[in-house]
């Protein structure tokens, strides 16, 4: 069987490309020789049309609002399972069987606690430090007393450093947020669940213990469950990338939470709640909002609708305007900002201008508004996001490092600087 490719014509010269199909038809030209034997490289900048690897781990498709882990579609997950189970899938492949869900989850309560010393780098920042500063740190931090487990030369290696980064990194979130209150660090609690116990231990005073309700509990581990992976994202090809080096786990993951950091990625549902925060104080009206994203001149963005990959509803979204739904009734709270979004929502699905554009609202646009309503302060959304994304982080890194031949990302460029000039000594500048 002939194999299919791609022709490629520059100047009088000819090049054959091999065609890639990916298992749910998803088509790519390999270009991998292309510099070597024609002396040129494709031109992609921000990769939007650059597939940088071949991955077993998510499925989107963009135009039809599909999401799937593991080829199990994100709607069958968020009814059925939870954060830590949807863990096990990303990074290990298959569902577990209770054997293995058991193991995991004793290994992860095993692991929640800090090393004493640990403490001590809180309060080295100040108490104004950003929530995501903190938690990139004590990452990095956490595995200078784990270099037992750095070199993940083993699986035994690797799934003790998994349990160490999953576990540890709820204590690391919890800590930083009760650092920036100036309240006492609560410790892991080993009866909780992996969710309960990360708002046990960011919402427990000593004179009161927090014990978030199953409704509260379910809309977190949602909120986690949805933003596990999302394919090669900003932060997932930070993650591979850093990791093509062989830097270690610890490193890769921190070098993700610092490009989530970013508020086009992680900081997007806190831009959300601050542009409602905007309408309701009077700034600007949802009319005014909807003018000023209609005009490209006005330097305006509609925080929370749209997105990058999706060309149709995000899957994702559904879920959560649901939860959001379930989670105010719950509480029996009026939440202000949620009457803007939806009022915010119905404009902008009313006007031909977002129709005609399929600029749905995303799933950015509810979980902050679920996350407020829990009590979550806006600084701390990302960090969430990152405990979130953790699972996607380690079965990417781990999917690279486990590819056969695979090499240090070393992009290319067009250079445009000026062309070679001599050297002026400072006195004839």
């Amino acid at each position: 069987m002939t194999e299919e490719t791609a022709t490629l014509r520059v100047g009088d010269k000819e090049y054959s490309l091999p065609i890639v199909v990916g298992t749910e038809d998803e088509v790519g030209i390999d270009i991998t020789a292309l510099r070597q034997q024609s002396g040129c490289i494709t031109l992609d900048p921000a990769f939007g049309n650059t597939g940088s690897c071949k991955s077993a781990i998510t499925f989107i498709d963009g135009e039809k609002g599909i999401l799937r882990y593991r080829g199990i579609p994100i709607q069958q997950l968020a009814e059925k399972s939870r954060f830590i189970e949807v863990a096990y899938l990303l990074i290990w492949g298959e569902l577990p069987t209770q054997a293995q869900m058991s193991r995991f989850s004793e290994m992860l309560t095993d692991e929640a606690l800090l090393h004493e010393s640990l403490k001590h780098h809180f309060e080295g920042f100040p108490n104004t430090s950003p929530p995501m500063a903190m938690l990139s740190a004590m990452i990095n931090a956490i595995s200078c007393y784990h270099p037992d487990v750095l070199p993940c030369e083993t699986d035994a290696q690797f799934e003790e450093a998994v349990a160490h980064i999953v576990s540890k990194v709820r204590t690391v979130a919890a800590f930083s947020y009760k650092m920036s209150r100036g309240e006492p660090f609560i410790y892991p609690d080993p009866r909780r669940k992996y969710v309960n116990n990360l708002l046990y231990m960011m919402f427990t005073v000593p004179h009161h213990a927090y014990d978030a309700s199953p409704e509260i509990e379910r809309a977190m581990n949602l909120i986690l469950l949805l933003h596990a992976d999302h394919e090669q994202n900003c932060s997932t090809s930070t993650v591979r990338m850093v990791g093509s080096s062989q830097a270690n786990l610890f490193a890769s993951i921190a070098s993700g939470v610092c490009a989530l950091w970013g508020p086009l990625h992680g900081g997007a549902n806190q831009a959300v709640i601050e542009m409602l925060e905007e309408i309701r104080r009077g700034k600007m009206d949802i009319a005014t909002c909807i003018k000023l994203a209609k005009d490209k001149e006005s330097g305006f963005r509609l925080m929370g609708f749209g997105h990058r990959v999706y060309r149709n509803f995000d899957p994702r979204a559904k879920i959560l305007r649901k939860a959001c739904d379930d989670v105010l009734t719950y509480l029996k709270r009026s939440d202000p900002l949620l009457d803007i979004a939806r009022s915010l929502e119905d404009a902008a699905l009313k006007d031909s201008y977002f129709v005609d554009r399929k600029l749905y609202p995303n799933v950015d646009f509810y979980s902050g508004i679920i996350m407020r309503a829990i009590g979550i302060p806006v600084n701390m959304f990302p960090v969430m996001f990152a405990i979130g994304r953790l699972p996607g982080w380690i079965a990417h890194w781990r999917e690279q490092r486990c590819t056969p031949g695979a090499r240090i990302a070393r992009p290319r460029q067009i250079y445009t600087g000026p062309c070679q000039r001599d050297f002026v000594p400072m006195d004839e500048r």
